[in-house]
């Protein structure tokens, strides 16, 4: 077996083909792990069936299939390499197909970073990937490709979605959380489906497979209106507030109302997130009344970031400068 250097630790076999080269199976024993853009001056486009499935990494070679192996810092020398740690994976960024049940069993995967390139997915790409809610999609071009779409119809769970596009403008979003249930109707020998969870617009809201930011946007006032997560709903409105690509006025004021209204929980959010940079914006746009800037600088207290409790001191100081009163006593 061929030892390369590179990224991540991964134990690879692949086959050549005219364009590009096919992962067949990919084993790493790494938390965090990004498989290989080229292999031997040939763009990864495809990953085989199965190509991550934890069993099949000890499968036979096979026939016309190469090995490799891609060494970073040594990894523990009783470590697995067969993907059941990994949690954040990148995927080649020229990657234009992923095989039947791609990342099966990859249980602990939660994070997932990628091109919007792919054109062919298998089938059960996912199944099994019980942890996955967290997507960083990067366009290839100036048109937006169809893997958010597929995203979101495959899994219902709440996604947490960054797409970053080539002129440099980042968008983050949430969809939230919707379930899907089948109950078996006996006395008419059917079942029946319910939908539940104020999720299910966002998960489709897609055009021919495109991604419509302002529709997106129209969904906020009727998902207030049904019951939801007030976690998810805070957690909308900022990514949207703090990154509007796209954002029209009308829907940026619903979104700041909602902020000002929870004042205290986004500045939690913000703290827990590690988002400083963030900070200033939240300050300017939800304007937190002194005992949820006093509650944030506690939190940012307790969690030692300095660099967020001088500027919530500050923006305390600046807004209620008249401080504790003291009274004496003779």
């Amino acid at each position: 077996m061929e030892t390369v250097s590179g990224v991540s630790n991964w134990k690879l076999v692949f086959r050549r083909e005219e364009g590009g080269a096919v992962i067949l199976r990919a084993g790493t024993p790494d938390i965090r792990a990004a498989l290989p853009d080229r292999l031997f001056d040939l763009p990864v486009t495809a990953l085989g069936d199965r190509a991550l499935a934890p069993e099949r990494q000890g499968d036979p070679l096979p026939a016309g299939a190469e090995t490799v192996l891609i060494t970073c810092v040594p990894p523990e020398e009783d470590a697995a390499w067969d993907n059941r740690r990994l949690r954040e994976l990148t995927l080649p960024e020229g990657l234009e197909a992923l095989g039947d049940y791609a990342l099966l069993n990859c249980s602990s995967l939660k994070t997932l970073r990628m091109s919007d390139g792919v054109s062919r997915w298998g089938g059960g790409v996912l199944m099994n990937c019980r942890g996955l809610d967290t997507l960083h999609l990067t366009r290839g071009g100036p048109d937006q490709g169809e893997a958010l779409a597929w995203f979101a119809g495959e899994l219902s769970r709440e996604l947490d979605v960054t797409l970053l596009d080539p002129a440099g403008e980042t968008a983050r979003l949430l969809f939230p959380e919707y379930t899907e249930l089948y109950e078996e109707n006996c006395p008419a020998h059917h079942f029946d489906y319910f939908i539940s969870g104020a999720g299910y617009p966002y998960h489709h809201c897609f055009r021919q497979k495109r991604l419509s930011l302002k529709e997106y946007d129209a969904l906020w006032r009727e998902f207030l209106g049904m019951e939801h997560d007030e976690a998810a709903a805070l957690r909308l409105a900022w990514y949207r507030l703090r990154y509007p690509a796209e954002l029209g006025e009308t829907a940026a004021a619903g979104y700041r109302t909602y902020l000002k209204e929870h004042a205290g929980e986004a500045l939690r959010l913000l703290l827990e997130e590690g988002d400083g940079e963030g900070l200033p914006l939240l300050l300017e746009l939800a304007e937190p009344d002194q005992d949820a800037l006093s509650a944030a600088c506690a939190l940012a207290r307790e969690r030692g970031d300095t660099a967020a409790l001088a500027a919530l001191l500050e923006e305390r100081h600046r807004r209620f400068p008249a401080g504790l009163e003291k009274s004496f006593t003779l």
